[in-house]
């Protein structure tokens, strides 16, 4: 397993690696004891989800959970591709509002740590992608919320213009970032 520090450097992308032979290959997606060393706490997994996503520049997120439910989430791509964003909200940290992205793909196992206190989404770049991640607290819809995909202040380059996009209706009434009171202190 590689571990890779990312811009805002308690985001982690996580690359296991495949043994391959003539039958395919076997790789370890997760190891408990080795991913806890790496980020420096211990981390459980609760709840894991599975999403599946008809059409390209499908975006997800910018979601979020509020404390007591705060999710920190372990993403992969099962199939397909996607662009994964993660956005720092956590009150007084020096990246602040920042976001840092990485592209997962159902070829490179790419996986990406998203610990609590960032905004969370993604864009597929294929048709039918599935994505698979295991989050550290239950859904708790009394808790949850979204930040606008595109919102202007957030700068995030996601590659398309606003009206190639799908979204949830969710999605799509989120709050601006402006107007997001961060839980995270």
């Amino acid at each position: 397993m590689q571990y890779e520090r990312l811009e805002i450097p308690d985001v982690i992308k996580v690359t296991p690696k495949a043994l391959s032979d003539s039958r395919g290959y076997f790789m370890e997606t997760f190891r408990q004891s080795d991913f806890c060393d790496f980020v420096g706490r211990q981390i459980d997994f609760v709840q894991e989800n599975h999403s599946l996503s008809h059409h390209v520049y499908t975006v997800r997120g910018l979601h979020f959970q509020r404390p007591p439910f705060a999710q920190g989430k372990l993403v992969r791509c099962m199939r397909g591709s996607i662009m994964d964003v993660a956005v720092d909200v956590r009150v007084g940290s020096p990246s602040f509002g920042r976001h840092v992205k990485a592209v997962l793909t159902a070829r490179n196992n790419i996986q990406l740590w998203v610990p609590e206190g960032f905004l969370h989404g993604f864009i597929t770049l294929e048709e039918d992608t599935e994505v698979q991640y295991k989050c550290t607290n239950y859904f708790s819809p009394e808790c949850s919320g979204s930040v606008y995909w595109g919102d202007a202040t957030l700068a995030i380059d996601w590659t398309i213009l606003r009206n190639q996009a799908f979204l949830s209706e969710k999605d799509s009434a989120a709050q601006s970032f402006s107007s997001f009171q961060s839980p995270f202190n």
